[in-house]
């Protein structure tokens, strides 16, 4: 908790969700992260094109959703990590982490492209990416849900 005095932790949720799919899966994340057994975190919902480095450094922990677009994120996460990267270089070493993407046919690049500036920064990833191609069935919307719980559980004081 970046040393604040009896405040909430922040679990910031950086997404790009242009599709029905990509919004089944933010949904789900969402649901986990702010499930009522987890107490004590704000969840703060930012789309990518939106989120600011003052965002990130006022967040305890972060999960970032994209599409996967021809073997890489999306643009508009990519432009997020471009504007908040130096910024928040020095402040957010150790922040923890999660990471969905969807693709329609593959997630390997996005996850790589997006693990590689998150390890850039320093973040540390706390659960498995949640990767899925096609529509999302019952599994994956779980594994999402989960994904949400398990990053917004990592701030519980």
């Amino acid at each position: 908790m970046r040393g604040k005095l009896c405040a909430v932790p922040t679990l910031l949720l950086v997404h790009h969700t242009p599709s029905p799919a990509t919004a089944e899966l933010f949904d789900a994340v969402l649901r986990g992260a702010t499930d009522p057994e987890i107490t004590g975190v704000d969840v703060v919902r930012r789309a990518a094109l939106a989120a600011t480095a003052s965002d990130v450094l006022a967040a305890d922990g972060l999960l970032l959703g994209t599409p996967a677009n021809i073997g890489y994120m999306s643009g508009a996460l990519k432009h997020f990590f471009d504007q908040v990267y130096y910024p928040v270089l020095d402040d957010t070493r150790g922040r923890p982490y999660g990471l969905y993407v969807h693709g329609n046919l593959d997630t390997e690049g996005a996850v790589r492209a997006v693990e590689s500036i998150a390890d850039g920064l320093g973040w540390q990833r706390v659960a498995e990416p949640v990767t899925v191609t096609g529509s999302p069935d019952k599994a994956a919307l779980e594994a999402c849900w989960e994904l949400g719980a398990t990053v917004a559980a990592t701030l519980m004081g």
